[in-house]
């Protein structure tokens, strides 16, 4: 079951956006295990996992959870998450051009890991009870099917020139097909990020009217 953070609005919706990051995160906590305790190929094979997970699931949250968060926690705690983000990038980055078998990927993997599990905290204290506070729970299950959407055209390499800037993590996106659509019952063909994020800008990243 996956942890609550803050006083989170109830009840939790099924796609619910903070919901599915939370047991994204468990999944990352759970990988980084898998990779050290693996060894030759197998652990190649489990940082590549872990490699393509970490490159979607912060592309994801940089584009639907930031410019949200932006806005019920404030631009400095976001461009701190921003900031968090492009320096694991790097370092992800820099990890994928290793041997994951040599001494100097061991050294880097542990920082890394301190890094991703630092900035994994500080979103669920900075950032998640204030995005569930701040956006209606039809508009946080909306977050989730953006996010869960945009991880399936998210690259499964790190890309340290976008990182941390959801704007050109917008202009990276491809073509995608979101089911269901924002409004209930409906189902939406969207054919580009840059119309997704017309739409996501519109009826998500706004404040919900008083």
């Amino acid at each position: 079951m996956a942890k609550t953070t803050g006083s989170p609005q109830e009840p939790l919706h099924e796609e619910d956006v903070v919901e599915i990051l939370l047991r994204q995160h468990a999944r990352i906590r759970e990988s980084f295990i898998q990779v050290k305790a693996a060894t030759g190929v197998d652990r190649q094979q489990q940082f590549g996992q872990l490699r393509a997970l970490l490159a979607a699931h912060e592309s994801a949250e940089e584009m639907v959870l930031r410019p949200v968060s932006s806005q019920t926690t404030g631009s400095e705690v976001a461009d701190a998450r921003n900031a968090e983000e492009k320096e694991a990038n790097r370092m992800l980055a820099r990890l994928d051009d290793l041997d994951a078998n040599g001494a100097e990927f061991e050294v880097l993997l542990r920082q890394f890991q301190q890094a991703v599990l630092d900035h994994a905290d500080n979103e669920e204290k900075y950032e998640f009870p204030y995005v569930q506070k701040g956006r209606t729970p039809d508009q946080l299950a909306s977050m989730g099917r953006v996010l869960l959407a945009v991880e399936k055209i998210a690259p499964t390499h790190p890309h340290p020139g976008t990182a941390g800037s959801p704007t050109l993590q917008w202009a990276l996106g491809r073509s995608v097909r979101l089911r269901p659509g924002p409004g209930p019952g409906r189902a939406v063909g969207i054919t580009s990020a840059m119309r997704l994020s017309g739409w996501f800008t519109t009826a998500v990243a706004q404040p919900p009217p008083r």
